[in-house]
This record gives C-alpha cells, structure tokens and sequence, in this order.
C-alpha cells in the first residue's frame, strides 16, 4: 500500500502545478471572502463552476497524452490566427495578472515577517523583490525545480486547512459568531463579487494550456510519455482537489470570519493578517507561524508558475509559429528566457504604475478580470475545435455526453461574459454605497494606500 502511493504522488506533477497556479487569489482571498461575506451561499456554485468548465480544463493534458506534444499545436492546425489569438489574450493579461498575484504574495510576506515599510518607503519593492526571486528560481532550475516545489507546498496548505476546518467544526459546528447573510442579484455590489469569484474559479481558462506545456516538460527525459490514464487521473487529483480546498476556504470563512465586528480588509496587508488570524482562531495561537508559511507559499507558488506559464507559452507559440521548427534546446532556452524578462519587466512597470498613476491599480484589476471573463469562452471554443480537428484521433473526439456538456458550458461561459461586460461597462450604475468596484480590485488595493 505504501508503495502503491509512493508510486502514485511520484507520477503526480504537471496536476500540482496545475493546483499551485489556481490556488491562489482565487481561493485564499475570494473564497475566504465568499464565506466571510456571504456565509454558504455561495458554497454550491464552487462544485457547479468545476463541472461547467471540466472538459476545457481536462482538454489540456488530455491532448499531450493523446499527441505526445501541447495543445498549441492543435491550435496551430486550426490556422495560425488560433495561435494569434491565445498570444494576444496571452500577452494582455501576462503582467495584469502577475502583479495581482504578486502583489497578493508581498502582502503577506510582509505581515508574517512583520515588516515595517513606512510611508517613505517603496510599497512596491517587496512585491519586486518576490518577483525577483521567483525570476531567479525559474531561470536557473525551471521545470525541475518548480515540479519538487509545488508538491512539498500544496500538500502543506491541503493538510492545514482541513485540520483547521474540522478542529472549528468539532469546537464550534454554527461557527464563531452569529448573524445571517443574504445575497441578491438585485444588488450591483453582490453581481459583481459573484462575477469576479466565478470568473476566477478555478482560475483562467488559460491553465489548460498551461498544463498541457507542462505535461509536455514532464514527458522529457522518459523512455516513454506518460499514458492516457496517468495524465487524466494527475489532472483530476489536481482539478479536483483544488475545488475542494475552496469550498474548505469558504467555509472557513463563513464558520470563523462571518458575522465578525472587523469585516474583511480592502487593504492586501491587513488581510493577510485576517487570513492568518481566521486559522489561528481555529487551532490556537501556536498555529501563527504554521499557518502563514503555508499562506505564504501558496501565494508564492502561484507567483511561481504564473511566471513560468506565460514565457513558456509564448515560447512554445512563437517557436510552433515557425511550422513547427523547433530548433535547438539552446535556442528554445533563449526564447524562454527573453519572455520571462518581457514578463518581469512588464510586471515591475505595472508596479510603478500603481504606484504613482491615480486609479491605475484599479484599471489593471479591472482589466485582467474582464479580459479573463472574455478569453474563458474563446479558450473553450478553441480547445472544443482542437478536440473535434484532425489532429484527434476519431475514438477520442467528443461524443454523446461529452460534446453536450461541452457545448452548454460554452454557452454559459459566453453568456456569462456578455452579462458580466453588460454590467461593467453599459449598465447604469446605482449611486449608493453598494455600487462598488469588483471586490477582487479593492483586495489588491493596498499598494495604493
């Protein structure tokens, strides 16, 4: 039994990386916030946003299985303006996203260690100093170092977060506090918090492409690449996995931060703080130190692959975009190389942007969220049409079921986009205290302030 599992975290990797890219934001802050805000209500739809995006996801790895090579090249063999389209939703999003999370990662790197950075001093230098790191990581070790990393970092969060899930269910089954939540679609403050949480669970579409360059790293160096069944049970441990720990996320925060007097902060530091907190109310002040090493590498490992992601992806596209010329190791090495510095230059200008640009921190969220809500329908188009291509073999081409749900989750990712733009952009917007900006904007916010 022992070696049987032995056996099986070993043959795990590209699933990990898929799990240290999606927990992030997404299930530290949102779904923490979920619960804190909200309660259960929107516990439900965590399951149900997994299974309407599943084929797309699963789509990725599933293709580099099949092929023996990434999904890019499925893009490829539908006419070169596919790979245009994923390079330009790439290279939108690229810095956007990265300082979000990076800045997520600074926030409570400086509350675990406590530092002091005064008024006089940078608030962008921490979130620098951690890309730094990550670059460094990366260009030196990459695909090896990264694969040993997430397995050690995920597995910690995933056993701190259910010891403290079911210590306060044991201590304290109706939670810490009392009070009752409500949520309404009447109201533009809970619309949007709901479109920024289901925009980004489990993350952007894009980590299916992601995983399938990933799956393609790990088949390099084997005798053989890795089967069918592996790759879809690695993708499933990580898949679903990770939809569990939101839904562990969310009930922490309906069980120990709802109906508290000090509602969760606008500001990434403070937040971090309530974060750490939320878990040491459940196990103990012991648990500080514990707990936010867990938070912290968490948001570092999604630092970490975000950043190996994009550059790696556009190596792929650019070098598949040579009709499939791909060159020498060194010469592809390069290419990855010059697109993490692309990737870390772009991400430090946005730094300074927030910093000394009025509004600016609240355009880039903005932005990032609304580009992630527009690319997720375009992606799953995509990775459907690949799967119904010439590059699939017939047996493994959508059928039945499965090109049913493909389509209905198509058409409610589309819809949901068009809804989401509709309210940001068209919808009169009421003047009261609940028109606000999407939460996830004001979470991140803190580098402003």
């Amino acid at each position: 039994m022992i070696a049987k599992i032995k056996n099986t975290l070993a043959d795990l990797g590209p699933g990990l990386l898929y799990a240290g890219a999606a927990v992030g934001v997404s299930h530290l802050v949102m779904s923490t916030k979920a619960g804190a805000l909200y309660q259960y209500w929107l516990l439900l739809l965590i399951p149900l946003i997994h299974v309407i995006k599943y084929p797309f996801y699963k789509f990725g790895p599933q293709y580099t299985a099949i092929t023996g090579k990434n999904i890019i090249h499925g893009y490829r063999a539908l006419g070169k303006w596919a790979v245009y389209v994923y390079i330009g939703m790439t290279l939108v999003t690229m810095c956007l996203i990265q300082a979000a999370v990076t800045i997520v990662t600074s926030s409570i790197a400086v509350k675990f260690f406590k530092l002091d950075i005064s008024k006089g001093y940078m608030p962008h230098v921490p979130a620098i100093i951690v890309l730094l790191i990550a670059a460094a990581i990366l260009s030196i070790g990459k695909y090896s170092i990264l694969d040993k990393l997430m397995k050690v970092i995920i597995l910690i969060l995933t056993v701190t977060t259910i010891i403290a899930l079911s210590t306060i269910l044991v201590t304290s089954p109706g939670g810490l506090n009392e009070g009752s939540a409500s949520f309404s679609l009447g109201q533009y403050a809970d619309v949007m918090f709901l479109a920024a949480f289901l925009g980004w669970m489990p993350a952007p579409l894009d980590i299916s492409v992601w995983h399938s360059v990933w799956s393609e790293e790990a088949n390099k160096g084997k005798t053989e690449k890795t089967s069918l069944k592996k790759a879809i049970l690695d993708f499933k441990v990580g898949y679903i996995g990770t939809g569990c720990l939101a839904m562990c996320f969310l009930l922490l925060g309906a069980l120990v931060m709802f109906g508290d007097a000090e509602k969760p902060s606008a500001k990434g530091i403070v937040f971090a703080g309530q974060l750490i907190d939320m878990y040491t109310k459940a196990l103990g002040p012991w648990a500080y130190y514990l707990i936010g090493v867990a938070a912290l590498a968490t948001m570092f490992s999604t630092t970490l692959t975000c950043l190996d992601a994009y550059p790696r992806t556009l190596e792929k596209s650019i070098v598949i975009l040579k009709d499939d010329n791909s060159g020498s190791e060194g010469q592809n090495k390069k290419i990855y190389l010059v697109m993490l510095f692309v990737a870390v230059l772009g991400t430090v200008i946005a730094f300074f942007l927030i910093k000394n640009v009025k509004g600016a921190m609240g355009l880039i969220v903005l932005t990032a969220t609304v580009v992630s809500f527009i690319s997720a329908p375009i992606l799953a188009v995509m990775n459907y049409l690949v799967f119904k291509g010439t590059t699939i073999p017939d047996e493994h081409k959508p059928k039945g079921l499965l090109k049913a749900w493909c389509r209905l989750g198509i058409a409610v990712l589309a819809i949901s986009s068009i809804l989401y733009i509709w309210v940001v952009f068209i919808k009169e917007k009421p003047e009261s205290p609940k028109a606000q900006v999407p939460v996830i904007e004001k979470i991140l916010n803190d580098q402003k302030n």
